[in-house]
């Protein structure tokens, strides 16, 4: 049966990368990967999210039609599966015809306001994939992220996890800075980081000036 092949996860008798292997052979495979997802077995359920993650990079139209599936994963109350939901929805809006990121957009970003750091820096740090992918989105992926400021510490959101996410940040608009068109407000945003005392934020900062922003450059030789 398709299913076996993911119980091995579990005593380990196959590793997650020979795993994907044996589904790039067989796509059909991809069934017994979405259930082994919902798994109560930690090791079947994230080692399956794993091989999902790799096929959404490689062939996310081979996903496409379980979109649905990992929207509803993005409430699981295992934040392990939620981050990898994340991750394979994001690669999916390469392929995604119907617009159906467009429909769970505020679902998806209501994340940039969750208690826990790796939650919003994954959200943050996938934004730029989507961006490129649906650049009609830009506008509102950049207000999205520019909410990072005012985002609320947390026991598991210290101030110094915030300036983690501002750097992600920085580094998602890198990344379509140039189809923004409301400019200025993303340059104020990155100015702010400049004299950060967190090291590599700072650097992340001055690099983002110096090549997008001509006086800043020109301040900073």
């Amino acid at each position: 049966m398709k299913n076996d092949i993911v119980v091995k996860l579990a005593d380990k008798s196959i590793t997650k990368e020979e795993l994907f292997e044996k589904v790039k052979q067989n796509f059909g495979l991809i069934s017994a990967l979405i259930d082994g997802a919902s798994s109560e077995k930690a090791a079947i359920r994230y080692g399956c999210g794993k091989v999902l993650m790799q096929i959404s990079e490689k062939y996310p139209e081979k996903l496409y039609a379980h979109m649905d599936f990992f929207v509803h994963m993005l409430d699981s109350k295992y934040r392990i599966s939620t981050w990898q939901a994340m991750f394979i929805i994001a690669n999916l809006t390469r392929v995604d015809k119907k617009k159906k990121f467009d429909i769970i957009f505020d679902k998806y970003y209501s994340f940039i306001n969750n208690e826990y750091m790796v939650t919003v820096a994954n959200i943050v740090g996938h934004s730029g994939k989507i961006a490129l992918a649906k650049p009609y989105l830009i506008p509102k992926i950049t207000k999205e992220l520019l909410k990072v400021d005012t985002i609320k510490t947390t026991p598991h959101l210290t101030d110094e996890c915030k300036k983690v996410i501002a750097e992600g940040a920085i580094q998602s608009f890198d990344l379509f800075y140039s189809q923004i068109k409301d400019k200025d407000e993303v340059l104020s945003f990155v100015k702010k980081y400049s004299q950060s005392t967190r090291k590599k934020l700072k650097t992340t900062s001055i690099k983002f000036l110096k090549k997008w922003d001509t006086k800043t450059s020109i301040d900073m030789g």
